[in-house]
């Protein structure tokens, strides 16, 4: 993965490249604990040879893995960095595109770039934390 610092102003912003073969999620968080942040958002735009996706079942209260198992194009991933029990975590969504046109999109477990990931990721001033919530099961964030 190669990075680059393209704004340094009150927030800073970061261009972060990634190549064939690179696991993107792993790549990811590892930039966000070697860098220390807290408090970011990001997107990106590229394509992936595989992925594991997920939907949050709201009745198991759990994760189900919808596998990606070809190329595609990644229409969309967004995502943000918030603490949670001291340690910062990203949360990722991704639409990918298949040759057909169709769509699949989910939570990010895991996947592979090829050729290239560009993502443009921004740290905020702010701070950000997640807190676990009862209901859904889930540490979700908390402004409060």
């Amino acid at each position: 993965m190669r990075t680059k610092l393209i704004n340094d102003g009150s927030e800073k912003t970061y261009a972060l490249i990634l190549e064939t073969g690179e696991e993107v999620v792993s790549q990811l968080q590892r930039f966000i604990k070697e860098n220390d942040l807290a408090a970011s958002r990001f997107t990106a735009i590229g394509a992936f040879s595989s992925a594991t996706l997920a939907y949050f079942n709201w009745d198991q209260k759990d994760y189900e893995k919808i596998a990606v198992n070809e190329q595609v194009e990644v229409l969309s991933l967004i995502g943000d960095v918030a603490k949670q029990d001291g340690e910062s975590k990203s949360h990722i969504h991704v639409v990918v595109g298949k040759r057909d046109g169709s769509a699949h999109g989910g939570h990010l477990l895991q996947a592979y770039v090829r050729p290239t990931l560009e993502i443009i990721l921004t740290e905020s001033p702010a701070y950000l934390k997640r807190s676990f919530d009862a209901e859904s099961g889930l540490a979700l964030i908390d402004i409060g």
